[in-house]
């Protein structure tokens, strides 16, 4: 069941979460006389939208980075340093992409490697500046997903991992 639909919000809103504003106790509740709120399941209701609240929060703000290298060495050569330099905890390189892109008003295509850069919000700015001098691109690709979610003993091992040495 989706709760993005105006018809099932709109039910669940009239049929399962009016309440009396004096008690704050649902209506059911309060025509029943009784004391407690009734819980969604003992009322009918479906179950409510998922919890995007802060119940497990994240540990650190993890960022997931793409970049494109135009071959092998050149993104041995960006991993290693972004690793050493600990601007981010891990570098994967994924030989044998087949790029299709427009530049200079032209449609290109060409063999690259692609960079899953695993990095910390704290240290995106140092790795952003970095990349743009290590790489052989004019305009490299460079694109960061937050990620929504990770096992938090890796999340703590990635922030102890990538935080810039000033």
């Amino acid at each position: 069941m989706t709760w993005k639909n105006p018809a099932i919000l709109a039910v669940a809103r009239s049929e399962c979460q009016t309440a009396d504003n004096r008690t704050g106790r649902t209506r059911h509740a309060t025509e029943m006389g009784r004391a407690r709120r009734l819980s969604r399941a003992a009322r009918g209701c479906p179950p409510g939208p998922p919890d995007r609240g802060s119940r497990y929060p994240m540990p650190v703000s993890a960022l997931i980075c793409f970049c494109t290298c135009p071959d092998a060495d050149s993104a041995e050569r960006i991993a290693t340093a972004l690793v050493a330099e600990r601007l981010a905890a891990c570098v994967n390189l994924l030989p044998g992409l087949r790029s299709v892109y427009r530049w200079q008003r032209k449609v290109e295509a060409a063999a690259e490697v692609l960079l899953l850069v695993k990095t910390s919000a704290e240290a995106y700015p140092a790795l952003q500046e970095r990349l743009r001098q290590l790489h052989p691109y004019e305009l490299p690709e460079l694109l960061a997903v937050e990620a929504a979610s990770g096992l938090p003993e890796y999340l703590q091992w990635l922030a102890a991992e990538s935080r810039p040495v000033n």
